[in-house]
C-alpha cells in the first residue's frame, strides 16, 4: 500500500502515540483510575502495532520497543493491580536508553550513529557529543520519572508522562540543532535532491 507523505505522518504519530493518547483519554474520562486506564493503554498499544505493521508492513525499532515496553508493563499493572509497574516503565526504559548509548561509547562504538548515520552525514565526533549528550539526558529523564511519580499526585504524573516527556525530548532535540549543524557534512547538505 503506497501513502501520500502527509497519510504516511499520521499512520507513524497512530504508531507512535495511540497507546498513549487512548490511555490519556481514558484516565481523565474514566475517573482518573490508572489501573483501569492501562486497559485502554494495552488495547492501544496493540492495534497501534498492528496499524504500522498491516499499512507499513514493517514495525519500526523504536515503537516496537515502545509498544512492546506498554504491553509488557501494561499488563503486569493489570495482571497485579498495582500501577507502580506502569509508573516505572519511562524509568526502565529510559535508564536501558542511556545505559545502552553510553555503554556503546565506553566501548568505543556509536550506537546513535548507527541508528540515525545514514538520515543526516555527520563527523565522527559529533556522533560521539550528541550520543554522549543523549545518554545524560536519558538518565535525567529516568531520575525525574522517579522523583515525579514518588512525590507527586496521579494526575501530575499521567501529564507528565504523556504528554510531558514528548515535550522535554522534543525541546533537548531542538537544543542540540547547533551542535548537529556544527558537525554536519556540508557537501551532503548542499546536493540537491535527485529526481
Amino acid at each position: 500500500m503506497t501513502l501520500s507523505p502527509k497519510a504516511h505522518k499520521w499512520v507513524r504519530a497512530i504508531v507512535d502515540y495511540g497507546g498513549l493518547a487512548c490511555w490519556l483519554a481514558a484516565y481523565f474520562l474514566g475517573g482518573k483510575n490508572l489501573v483501569n486506564a492501562t486497559w485502554a493503554l494495552v488495547a492501544g498499544s496493540a492495534v497501534a502495532l498492528v496499524i504500522g505493521f498491516v499499512v507499513e508492513r514493517r514495525i519500526a525499532p523504536f515503537p516496537l520497543i515502545a509498544g512492546g515496553a506498554g504491553l509488557v508493563f501494561g499488563s503486569l499493572t493489570l495482571a497485579f493491580h498495582d500501577a507502580r509497574f506502569l509508573k516505572i516503565k519511562p524509568t526502565v526504559m529510559n535508564l536501558a536508553f542511556g545505559i545502552a548509548l553510553l555503554g556503546g561509547l565506553a566501548l568505543g562504538k556509536n550506537p546513535l550513529k548507527l541508528l540515525l548515520g545514514d538520515s543526516f552525514p555527520m563527523a565522527d565526533e559529533g556522533w560521539k557529543k550528541l550520543t554522549l549528550r543523549y545518554g545524560v539526558f536519558f538518565l535525567a529523564l529516568a531520575a525525574l520519572n522517579e522523583v515525579i511519580w514518588r512525590t507527586q499526585p496521579d494526575t501530575i504524573w499521567v501529564l507528565f508522562r504523556f504528554p510531558g516527556l514528548m515535550i522535554l525530548t522534543v525541546a533537548f532535540a531542538l537544543t542540540q540543532a547547533p551542535l548537529m549543524m556544527k558537525y554536519a557534512h556540508q557537501d551532503h547538505l548542499l546536493e540537491p535532491p535527485l529526481e
